[in-house]
C-alpha cells in the first residue's frame, strides 16, 4: 500500500498550498501540515519550507515526489497484474468525465463495462481540472476531459493519456435566421452577429475567443450562459447566436437550427482520457479504455455527430 502522506504531498505540489490540497482531499489545513511533518520527522528532513506566509516544498520534498510518482505506478501495475490473477474487476471503477462526456459517453461505457465484469460501475461529473485530482487521490480511474491549456501535460509523468475524439464546434441560430437553412456557414462571416457565451476565465469562452480572433474579428457578448440548456433558450428567443459542441444535447423543444462550420481550422474540441500511469492493464480499467474507444469510433466517423444543418 502506498503511505498515504505521499498522497498528502502529491495534492499540497498539484494544489501549491496546503489550503488547497486540504480543500481537494477533504481534509482540514492542520490535518495536512500533521501529516507532512511527521512525514518528515520519520524521513529527518524537512518538506515544508516557509516562504513568506505561504510554504514551499523543499528540494527533499520534491526528490521524494519524484521517487513517488516512479512508486505509484509500479503500485499500479502491481494491482493490475494481482486483479487479472484473480480473475476480478478489482472493486468499483470510478469513470469521471465533463459534463457532456458524462452524458453522452460514459453511460454506455458504465453499462457495457459491468455487464462485461459484474462489478460496480460510478460515474463522478466534474471540470477537466478535478478529473485530474480524482484520479491523484484514487476517487476516479478513468477520466475522459477536453484538453484544455490548464491539464496536465500530455508527458506528465503521473498519468498515461490518449486522445479520444475531436469533437466540432456548431453554430447555433434561431429559427428562421438568414443563416439557418444554410448547409454549412465561415465562422468569420459572423463578425457582426450578437454572441452567447461562457463567462470569462471559463475554458468555453477561451475556445470561442481563440476561434473568433483566428478568424479575425471579436465577438460581441450580448449574454453569458454556462448551460447548453441555457444557451439553447437564448438563441431561440432571438437574443443572440451561439457555439455548440456536437457531441453536447440541445432540447428539442427550443427553436434552434445547428449549422457545421467550415474554415481552415474549423473550430473543435479535442477530448482525451487520462488514467494512471501504470493502470493500463487494470482488468476494469482496459475494459472502460475498450468501451470508450468503441463509443468515440462512430462518433469520429462522422464528426461526433450530425453534421447537417437541422434542428437541435
Amino acid at each position: 500500500m502506498i503511505d498515504r502522506r505521499l498522497q498528502v504531498l502529491r495534492m499540497v505540489a498539484q494544489r501549491g498550498t496546503v489550503t488547497g490540497a486540504a480543500e481537494a482531499l477533504s481534509y482540514t489545513p492542520s490535518a495536512v501540515s500533521q501529516q507532512l511533518r511527521t512525514l518528515g520527522r520519520e524521513l529527518g528532513v524537512e518538506l515544508l519550507v516557509h516562504d513568506g506566509r505561504g510554504v514551499r516544498l523543499s528540494p527533499a520534498a520534491r526528490v521524494l515526489l519524484d521517487r513517488t510518482d516512479e512508486l505509484v505506478s509500479r503500485w499500479e501495475e502491481i494491482r493490475a497484474e494481482v486483479a487479472r490473477v484473480a480473475e476480478t474487476g478489482g472493486g468499483v471503477l470510478r469513470l469521471a468525465g465533463f459534463s457532456t462526456a458524462a452524458s453522452a459517453l460514459l453511460p454506455p461505457v458504465a453499462a457495457r463495462v459491468r455487464a462485461e465484469l459484474g462489478g460496480e460501475v460510478q460515474i463522478v461529473e466534474a471540470d477537466p481540472e478535478e478529473c485530474f485530482e480524482l484520479l491523484l487521490t484514487g476517487r476516479a480511474d478513468v477520466a475522459v476531459v477536453v484538453a484544455v491549456a490548464t491539464l496536465p501535460a500530455s508527458t506528465d509523468p503521473r498519468f498515461e493519456q490518449r486522445h479520444l475524439l475531436d469533437d466540432p464546434i456548431d453554430l447555433l441560430v434561431p429559427e428562421g435566421h438568414p443563416l439557418a437553412g444554410q448547409e454549412s456557414v465561415a465562422l468569420r462571416d459572423l463578425a457582426a452577429e450578437r454572441w452567447i457565451m461562457d463567462r470569462p476565465g471559463r475554458p468555453y469562452h477561451e475556445l470561442l475567443q481563440t476561434a473568433c480572433t483566428g478568424a479575425g474579428f471579436t465577438p460581441s457578448v450580448a449574454h453569458y450562459a454556462a448551460e447548453w440548456d441555457t444557451g439553447a433558450a437564448l438563441v431561440g428567443a432571438g437574443l443572440g447566436i451561439a457555439l455548440v459542441p456536437r457531441l453536447a444535447h440541445v432540447p428539442a423543444a427550443y427553436p434552434v437550427v445547428r449549422v457545421p462550420l467550415h474554415g481552415d481550422p474549423a473550430p473543435a474540441r479535442h477530448l482525451r482520457t487520462g488514467i494512471r500511469r501504470g493502470s493500463a492493464d487494470h482488468p476494469s480499467v482496459a475494459a472502460a479504455l475498450r468501451a470508450l474507444e468503441d463509443v468515440a469510433a462512430p462518433r469520429r466517423r462522422s464528426g461526433a455527430g450530425p453534421s447537417a444543418a437541422q434542428p437541435a
